[in-house]
């Protein structure tokens, strides 16, 4: 019986749409990096804000797919469920963020040389094992140099633990302290840092469990609260108000607005998103580009930074720019869809199958989750 009422339960498409537009504009953001430096300057300039509302998404659909069934399943079951989830592309990132630093063709020789053999397989080994290594020369500083945007994953892991053994627990009214706590909190960072693209590397570490705290418990609240806004509002709809946000331009010290951004924004667009339906061939699309939002964010840095080292290197015209990132770009989503088909999803079934799960324990296949990022 309790499995029945698990697969008859609602999926939402528009979320994995939502999270799917999100993932296709943090490759954007990262091209755009390189190409214009200057923040206030990119056409995405709040890219980097796809992060959080990654992680507004996972509070929503963790508290979804375990608030009910977490204390039947035990701890045990459910760290298991979450790494088959998420670890085989933390596992594919690594490996091919380590084959992009060493074959670069503009600056690997250069790269290899400057950081050693043993800094290389140490870096490689943390990130294999999820653990920042920031110490690899050329990489910003970044807790993941070979896979940069698996410092989220990271901070999912946290927050997973936590949820696991804290929050899944936690009366609603400690949850709504919780919230406005985490609320000064990642308001006091993003004000001391005068923004909030922080966490992703070793100076701003701590800053990123303001980001992931707030917009976790944010998702988890209105999933307890049920804080859904029904609504016919197409997806398109929905989708360019993500899109305006991430678009949205960027200031010098624009703290105040990304706050409100993350804060408001993102939230509300949760809300609506929960409540809105969706079908036809829009149905198929949020579907597919849900399907494909966790493995594109895990593999496409390396290709980021060999277009980055290409421009430094090659100091190319506005239009061969132009050319080589719209190929790195369709280049990454193909890259990410077969790595879906034939990496994440086959291992995650090889997984299941051989841990030997119970059907009612597994998840669905479609499970959304975030960078969960």
């Amino acid at each position: 019986m309790e499995n029945n009422l698990f697969q008859s339960k609602k999926h939402y498409e528009v979320l994995d749409g939502l999270r799917g537009f999100a993932a296709l504009s943090i490759v954007i953001f990262h091209l755009f990096e390189f190409i214009s430096p200057d923040y206030s300057k990119s056409p995405i300039g709040h890219g980097f804000l796809a992060v959080d509302f990654f992680f507004c998404l996972s509070g929503f659909v963790i508290g979804y797919a375990y608030d009910e069934r977490a204390p039947k399943l035990g701890l045990k079951t459910f760290f298991r469920n979450r790494l088959i989830r998420l670890h085989p592309m933390v596992i594919w990132g690594s490996i091919i963020g380590l084959l992009g630093f060493l074959f670069d063709p503009y600056i690997g020789a250069e790269s290899v040389a400057q950081a050693g053999i043993i800094n290389i397989l140490a870096a490689f080994i943390c990130s294999l094992l999820m653990l920042p290594y920031p110490w690899l020369p050329g990489r910003g500083g970044g807790l993941f140099p070979y896979n940069t945007p698996a410092w989220s994953l990271f901070m999912e892991y946290i927050i997973n633990i936590v949820y696991a053994f804290v929050l899944l627990r936690l009366p609603k009214r400690w949850l709504l302290v919780s919230l406005a706590f985490s609320t000064i909190w990642i308001t006091a960072v993003a004000r001391y840092r005068g923004w909030i693209i922080t966490g992703w590397d070793a100076p701003t570490f701590f800053d990123g469990f303001a980001r992931v705290f707030f917009s976790f418990l944010a998702g988890l609240t209105i999933f307890r609260f049920n804080l859904v806004i029904k609504n016919k509002l197409n997806f398109l709809i929905l989708g360019a108000l993500l899109i305006g946000v991430l678009i949205f331009p960027h200031k010098e010290n624009d703290w105040a607005t990304e706050m409100i951004l993350v804060i408001i924004g993102f939230p509300f667009l949760l809300s609506l998103g929960a409540g809105a339906q969706v079908s036809g061939w829009l149905k198929s699309l949020c579907i597919f580009t849900g399907r494909l939002s966790y493995p594109l964010y895990m593999t496409h840095i390396w290709a980021s930074w060999l277009f980055g080292n290409y421009l430094f290197k090659a100091k190319p015209s506005t239009t061969e720019i132009s050319v080589v990132a719209t190929i790195i770009f369709f280049g990454s989503v193909a890259l990410g869809y077969i790595a879906l088909r034939f990496y994440d999803e086959p291992i995650r079934k090889w997984l299941t199958d051989r841990w030997g799960r119970k059907k009612e324990e597994a998840l669905p296949t479609k499970e959304l989750t975030t960078s969960e990022v």
